[in-house]
């Protein structure tokens, strides 16, 4: 077993083969209980599953966090973990993701540990899928398939669930199984017509033939509501540009600690909860800079290491959020073992949505528990605040970091506004910054520096007058 802490990179041939290629159990993954009335409860409701990561490239302790972070996830999915362990491999085998011999060997380690369920760190392909099941005799699930799982376990919204019922059925589609396994009664060509001649007899149309059209036209279907839910997201973002107020979106690895931010800086009362994928639903609330300056803050999904891309295309409509967004805070988990590695995964996932460009503030949460590895991404990120949202730590500074990063398209503007349109004057306090406001028998003469497109509003009001 390697040493978790060890961080030396592969260096290839020197290794014995036989060492190399061995199954390296992780320690510290089983999450099975020792009370026996809970052992025996938690048996009825959960799944026993069993871990199988391959480790391709990078250092040994990389290999162990990817587990460990796996092991969260079928967690979270509602599992109890009996075991866990890493093959090293040049690459996963095409056939059976870990080689024949050694699926052979986790057939015995499911047989030993009761385990039902293997859960692979990784994308596996149709064929992976069935073959490595045939062999170790129990269902097979991949890092993909669990995420999904997860996110149908926690999408509340109607929007949500439509996302994540899309994502599973394209993960699905090319999954079907059961080729010639199952036939319909519908007949192919003039099969069973006293006129059929030879060759004219064909079976008709296969069960998964049947399944596939069914799900595509799902998928149509749901693509459908998904287009109407979009317009009426996209409505509502118009309408917060048109009121002038600026937008900050926090984005981050799942379980950062994004909602208790919002809290924190909003003084909401966001669902927080201390497990993976919690929030899946888009919450946007409403922030003061210091200096008064409204902005809104839009609590977003929680990315991931090698998040599906089918997730990633469904949830589109929703990341947009943070496309579209003034500023990107940039939520950290001070306290995770590698935190730089999760600031690479955030942004590979903001790059593909096309986020990469929006200015970016790095906000290390969880100072109170963070280790060394906070003075590590200090030193890589200069545009960085430590903060903890459950102190309240840090909380100033990063507002003051907002607002210094929000777009300052101002303009000075002076008018006559009348006393109906008052909603002017409110929107200008909120987004802008009012100089005076002076009352006379015309209307309300206001003197501030706003927004542009609010400053026209405000002229076109006085000049209707």
């Amino acid at each position: 077993m390697t040493d978790p802490g060890e961080d030396h990179p592969i260096t290839g041939g020197e290794e014995d083969l036989r060492d190399r290629q061995a199954l390296r159990r992780v320690s510290g993954l089983s999450t099975e209980l020792q009370d026996i009335t809970e052992v025996e409860y938690r048996q009825v409701r959960l799944e026993r599953v069993l871990l199988v990561g391959v480790w391709t490239s990078g250092t040994a302790a990389q290999a162990e966090r990817s587990l460990r972070e796996l092991a969260q996830l079928a967690e979270t999915a509602g599992s109890v973990v009996v075991d866990g362990v890493i093959q090293r491999r040049d690459a996963p085998d095409p056939a059976t993701y870990v080689g024949a011999g050694k699926a052979r060997e986790l057939r015995t380690l499911v047989v030993t540990s009761g385990a039902d369920t293997v859960i692979c760190d990784g994308e596996l392909s149709p064929g992976q899928l069935r073959t490595l099941e045939d062999i170790v005799k129990v269902k097979v699930v991949d890092r993909t398939w669990l995420i999904l799982d997860i996110f149908a376990q926690h999408a509340r919204s109607r929007e949500g669930k439509a996302q994540v019922s899309l994502a599973q059925m394209q993960y699905l589609l090319p999954r079907l199984r059961g080729w010639g396994e199952s036939l319909s009664r519908q007949a192919g060509g003039r099969a069973g017509g006293a006129t059929g001649g030879v060759g004219t007899r064909g079976p008709g149309e296969t069960k998964i033939e049947t399944d596939r059209r069914r799900i595509r036209s799902q998928m149509s279907k749901i693509r459908t509501q998904l287009r109407r839910m979009e317009a009426t997201r996209i409505t509502q973002r118009q309408a917060r540009r048109r009121s002038g107020v600026p937008t900050v979106a926090l984005a981050g690895y799942t379980n950062a600690g994004k909602s208790s931010l919002l809290n924190a800086l909003t003084g909401s009362g966001v669902l927080v909860d201390d497990s993976l994928f919690a929030t899946l639903d888009p919450t946007v609330r409403r922030a003061r800079t210091p200096q008064g300056r409204e902005f809104t803050v839009s609590d977003t999904v929680g990315f991931v290491r090698h998040l599906p891309h089918q997730l990633v295309e469904a949830f589109r409509s929703t990341l947009e959020e943070v496309r579209d967004a003034d500023v990107i805070v940039h939520v950290v988990d001070g306290s995770d073992d590698a935190p730089l590695e999760q600031i690479a995964a955030v942004r590979e996932v903001l790059t593909e949505i096309g986020a990469q460009d929006v200015p970016e503030i790095i906000a290390i949460n969880k100072a109170d528990i963070a280790g060394e590895q906070l003075a590590d991404v200090l030193r890589s990120e200069p545009h960085a605040v430590v903060v903890s949202a459950r102190t309240k730590q840090g909380i100033p500074e990063l507002l003051a970091s907002i607002e210094a990063d929000l777009p300052q398209g101002w303009t000075d503007v002076t008018a006559c506004v009348p006393y109906d349109r008052g909603d002017l004057i409110s929107r200008a306090y909120r987004s802008g910054e009012v100089l005076s406001v002076e009352h006379d028998e015309h209307g309300s003469t206001i003197k501030a520096r706003v927004p542009a497109e609010l400053a026209q509003e405000l002229q076109d009001a006085a000049d209707e007058r």
